[in-house]
C-alpha cells in the first residue's frame, strides 16, 4: 500500500465496503457523538467521513487532532445506516472506521476559518490565502478556472490556432498604460519592460508566416488600482490571424467564445447569434460602449418634444446650443412618484443636479402624464413621448439633457440603476455582443491634442484615404470588443499593416516618423519586407471566469492576487532591495518623502 494513500477523499463508494484503505489530508471537522469520534477528512478531491471508537489504538491520537492537522488514517470501509446516509456528498454512503492514525502535520490557531463561508477582511484573506484557498467556494473557483482556461485551448487548437510563447523581458513602448521597467546589469541604466501585452510580437508572427496565432499570455501594467482588473498583472487569450477581414475574426471567435460560455454556464443561457452593435448606437442606446443587454431598457432622443415646449430649462438648451440632445430613459412598471424621487435623488448624490421624470397613470378611460415635466410640457408632448417610447399605465420615463458627449456616462448609469432597481435585469442568461466601428481618433482634452482612442495599430477604415480626407474625429477603424453582461470581455482590431498607412495615422496623432521608428522600430521594419493583412484580439481570461464563476471581484478568480494598493501581503511585494542589489543594478535610490 502507498505510504500517504491508496485513494483520495473523494473517491470511495458502496462498491469499496469492507476494503481496508488508507487516506492522507486535512482534519475539516471533528464531533465527538457520545464517546465516539467523527473527523471529516479533506482533500483536493473531496471529504471522507471517518470514525474513530474509543477501542480503536488510534483513539487516543485522535482525540488530540484539530481542525487543518494533516493526518494519515488507515481502517476499513463501513456502509452508513439508512439514517445517516449523506446525498449531498459523493462519498456520503460509506464512512472509514479508523484502525490507524499519524499525524504528519499539525497546525497553529487557524487565523480565518475553513469550514464554512464566513466573510473575513480581504487583508487576513491575502496575508494567509494558502489557508484561504482550502475553502470550498474559493477552491472549487480555482479549479474551475483551470478548467475554462483547458477549453479554451482546446477549442482555438480546433479553431486552428497554434500555441506560440512570445517574450516577457523586452522593450518599452507608449500603448496607453505604464510599463513596469526592469532595470539591466549587464547593461548599466537601460531598462526593459514586461509587456503590457503580446501585441507586437503577435503581429510579427504574422509577418514571420505563422497563419494563426495564439497564447494565454500574462500581461503586466503599472496602474492605479481599478475595480474591473488585477492590479498589476492580468492573463490574456491572445489571437491572432492572417489574410483575414474583420468579420472573419469576428465569425472564427464568436463560436469560440460561446463554447466556452455554453460549457460552463450552469443553466444559464447563453446568447447564439452575437449582435453586431456601432460603437455609436451603443452610446446612444446604452450610454456605454460595454451596454449590459440583459437590462432590456434602450434609450432614445426626445429632443423635438421639448423644443419650444413651457419646460424652459430644456427648452433654452436646445435654442442656444445645437450640440444639445435630450434622451429619454423608459422605466417600465417604475411609474410611482416614490420610485420616481428615489431616482431623482440617486442623481443628486452622483453630483447631477436631478433627473427630470414623468410617469403614467390611469385617468378616466386614458392613460395620464404626472410629475413637474408633465405640467410644464402639457398632456399633447407628454403622450407623444410615452406613445414614442412604447409606454403605458404605471410606467416612467427620465430625461437628461445636454450635449451627449458629457452627459452620455451618467445617462448610462442611469438606465442601469432603473434596470437594477426595477429588477428588470434578467440574471439568467450570459447576453454577448460585438461593438463595432470605434473611433479611430478622440480629443486629449488635458494634452488639448488628437490621440488615438482605442489601438493605435488599428487600421483605418478606408485606409490611407480615410486618414487624409476624414476630419480624423469623425474617422471609424476597424475596432471592436466582445461584451457580456456589460463587462468588456475582449478587444481587438484588424491591424495597420502598411508603413506609409501607419506613418500617416501616428502622424495625425502627433507621432513623428523618427519617433516611430524609435519606439516601434522592428515592426515598422517588418512591415518594410512583406506583411501579409492581418487582425486578431484579446479575451480576458480574468474577467471571463468571474463571470462564469459568479464572483463579483477578480480577486476571487485568482490564485495569489495582490490587494487594491498593489502590494502582496502574502509575499510582502513590492520590497526593498538591498545595497548590493542596487549596486549591481547601477542604480541609485531617490526615494521622495
Amino acid at each position: 500500500m502507498h505510504l500517504y494513500r491508496s485513494h483520495t477523499c473523494g473517491e470511495l463508494r458502496e462498491a469499496h465496503v469492507e476494503e481496508t484503505v488508507r487516506l492522507s489530508g486535512w482534519v475539516h471537522r471533528v464531533r465527538d457523538h457520545g464517546g465516539l469520534l467523527f473527523i471529516d477528512l479533506r482533500d483536493h478531491y473531496g471529504l471522507t467521513q471517518c470514525v474513530v471508537d474509543p477501542d480503536s489504538e488510534a483513539f487516543k491520537t485522535a482525540e488530540t487532532v484539530r481542525s487543518e492537522w494533516v493526518i494519515r488514517v488507515e481502517g476499513k470501509i463501513k456502509k452508513r445506516t439508512d439514517e445517516t446516509i449523506n446525498e449531498t456528498l459523493p462519498t456520503g454512503q460509506i464512512e472509514v472506521y479508523i484502525d490507524k492514525l499519524d499525524v504528519l502535520s499539525a497546525a497553529k490557531e487557524l487565523p480565518l476559518p475553513v469550514f464554512g463561508e464566513l466573510e473575513y477582511p480581504e487583508e487576513t484573506r491575502l496575508k494567509y490565502r494558502f489557508i484561504d484557498l482550502r475553502r470550498e467556494s474559493l477552491h472549487n473557483t480555482i479549479v474551475k478556472r483551470s478548467a475554462i482556461i483547458s477549453a479554451m485551448r482546446r477549442r482555438m487548437g480546433d479553431a486552428g490556432f497554434t500555441e506560440y510563447q512570445t517574450p516577457i523581458l523586452t522593450a518599452s513602448s507608449p500603448e496607453g498604460a505604464r510599463d513596469f521597467l526592469v532595470p539591466s546589469r549587464i547593461h548599466p541604466g537601460k531598462f526593459y519592460a514586461l509587456p503590457q501585452a503580446p501585441q507586437q510580437f503577435k503581429q510579427l508572427l504574422m509577418v514571420a508566416g505563422f497563419d494563426r496565432y495564439f497564447q494565454i499570455a500574462p500581461c503586466f501594467r503599472d496602474e492605479d488600482p481599478r475595480a474591473d482588473r488585477l492590479p498589476g498583472e492580468f492573463y490574456q487569450l491572445d489571437l491572432e490571424m492572417s489574410f483575414v477581414e474583420q468579420e472573419d475574426v469576428l465569425t472564427t471567435m464568436e463560436p469560440v467564445i460561446r463554447g466556452v460560455f455554453e460549457e460552463f454556464a450552469d443553466g444559464k443561457s447563453v446568447t447564439q447569434e452575437f449582435p453586431r452593435i456601432a460603437y455609436d448606437d451603443a452610446i446612444r442606446k446604452y450610454g456605454s460602449d460595454k451596454p449590459d443587454l440583459r437590462n432590456p431598457i434602450e434609450m432614445q432622443a426626445v429632443t423635438e418634444h421639448f423644443a419650444g415646449s413651457g419646460f424652459k430649462v430644456f427648452a433654452r438648451m436646445i435654442e442656444s446650443d445645437p450640440k444639445t440632445e435630450v434622451w429619454a430613459i423608459p422605466a417600465r412598471t417604475g411609474g410611482s412618484r416614490a420610485f420616481c424621487d428615489r431616482m431623482n435623488s440617486w442623481a443628486q448624490g452622483t453630483g447631477q443636479p436631478g433627473l427630470g421624470y414623468i410617469f403614467w397613470r390611469k385617468e378616466g378611460d386614458g392613460i395620464e402624464g404626472a410629475g413637474p415635466l408633465a405640467k410644464n410640457i402639457g398632456p399633447e408632448r407628454t403622450d407623444e413621448i410615452r406613445v414614442q417610447l412604447g409606454l403605458e399605465e404605471g410606467d416612467a420615463a427620465f430625461f437628461v439633457a445636454g450635449d451627449p458627449k458629457k452627459f452620455a456616462d451618467f445617462a448610462g448609469a442611469a438606465r442601469t440603476r432603473v434596470g437594477t432597481e426595477l429588477k428588470l435585469v434578467d440574471e439568467d442568461r450570459f447576453a454577448l455582443c460585438w461593438i463595432v466601428d470605434f473611433p479611430m481618433y478622440e480629443w486629449d482634452e488635458e494634452e488639448k491634442k488628437i490621440d488615438f482612442s482605442h489601438n493605435p495599430f488599428s487600421m483605418p477604415k478606408g485606409g490611407l484615404d480615410g486618414l487624409t480626407n476624414t476630419d480624423p474625429l469623425e474617422l471609424k477603424a476597424y475596432q471592436y470588443d466582445v461584451v457580456c453582461n456589460g463587462y468588456e470581455i475582449g478587444s481587438g482590431a484588424i491591424r495597420n499593416h502598411l508603413p506609409e498607412v501607419m506613418v500617416k495615422a501616428f502622424g495625425i496623432a502627433g507621432y513623428e516618423e523618427a519617433v516611430l521608428q524609435e519606439r516601434f522600430g522592428g515592426m515598422y521594419r517588418a512591415f518594410q519586407y512583406g506583411a501579409p493583412p492581418h487582425g486578431g484580439m484579446a479575451a480576458g481570461v480574468d474577467r471571463i471566469v468571474m463571470l462564469l464563476a459568479g464572483k463579483q471581484n477578480l480577486r476571487e478568480v485568482s490564485l495569489f492576487p495582490m490587494n487594491q494598493q498593489a502590494q502582496d501581503l502574502l509575499m510582502g511585494a513590492p520590497s526593498e532591495a538591498t545595497p548590493k542589489q542596487l549596486r549591481e543594478l547601477s542604480l541609485r535610490l531617490n526615494v521622495q518623502e
